[in-house]
């Protein structure tokens, strides 16, 4: 699986454009929320949109994946794969690793632009541990992309995609703090996944470790979404 797995990651990687928009387009909306409307002398928020940025950024990549998996069915690919060794489970999993390797890119930049442009300060250890968070979180996100990409066609997984990222983005509060919304819609958004996600990052930012509740969602949310990806594999398989 390992040789896969490398496989995978190069094909992604020598994507230009996905690269440079999927690292990009995090960062300009980052330093554009934090520096327009008289906002550029509020130090917390900086911190907590760069945070909900970069969380955004990595979600972005993470689903990204599943157009990819969709093209690779359209020609061919995965008929090839499956008169390989590689099992239904090792395949799926091996392109989850995959895809959660290729969203570093968006959290580092996101990271970074905090940092040096937005002068934000953490310590050492926060830094650290939020990047290593955000990757690690953005696991859940990758096997909804896989999932998607399985069972639609390219251009449905796009459409698919920009619609849970949207909806993922607005109502987890990664855009702006669930706090602003009404109670109704604050109870569903403290629900999805994108707000668990960002409450990792959030609580390193405040200088403590997440807590239960958010990362038993997230756990949650990530089996389903595992199911959802293995389902949509076999499912694959019958339908090709």
């Amino acid at each position: 699986m390992f040789a896969y797995v490398v496989l995978e990651v190069r094909r992604t990687l020598r994507d230009r454009t996905f690269l440079v928009f999927g690292a990009g387009m995090p960062v300009m909306m980052y330093l554009l929320f934090t520096n327009l409307g008289g906002a550029g002398d509020d130090t917390g928020w900086k911190a907590a949109s760069m945070v909900g940025m970069a969380a955004y950024g990595a979600l972005g990549s993470a689903m990204a994946i599943g157009t990819g998996i969709a093209s690779d069915k359209s020609l061919g690919w995965l008929r090839q794969l499956r008169i390989t060794p590689l099992d239904p489970g090792r395949a799926v999993a091996g392109r989850a690793v995959s895809g959660v390797v290729t969203v570093l890119p968006a959290i580092l930049a996101v990271l970074l632009a905090g940092g040096l442009v937005n002068g934000v300060r953490l310590a050492v250890w926060q830094w650290t541990a939020l990047a290593l968070l955000l990757w690690t979180g953005s696991l859940p996100f990758t096997l909804l992309g896989i999932g998607n990409g399985y069972r639609h066609t390219p251009q449905g997984t796009g459409v698919v995609n920009v619609a849970c990222l949207m909806g993922f983005a607005v109502l987890g509060g990664l855009w702006f703090p669930l706090t602003e919304f009404p109670g109704w819609l604050r109870t569903v958004g403290e629900l999805t996944p994108a707000h668990g996600f960002a409450e990792l990052g959030r609580a390193t930012v405040a200088g403590h470790a997440p807590a239960v509740g958010p990362v038993t969602l997230l756990a949650g949310w990530m089996l389903l979404f595992g199911g959802y990806a293995m389902i949509s594999y076999r499912r694959s398989a019958r339908t090709e």
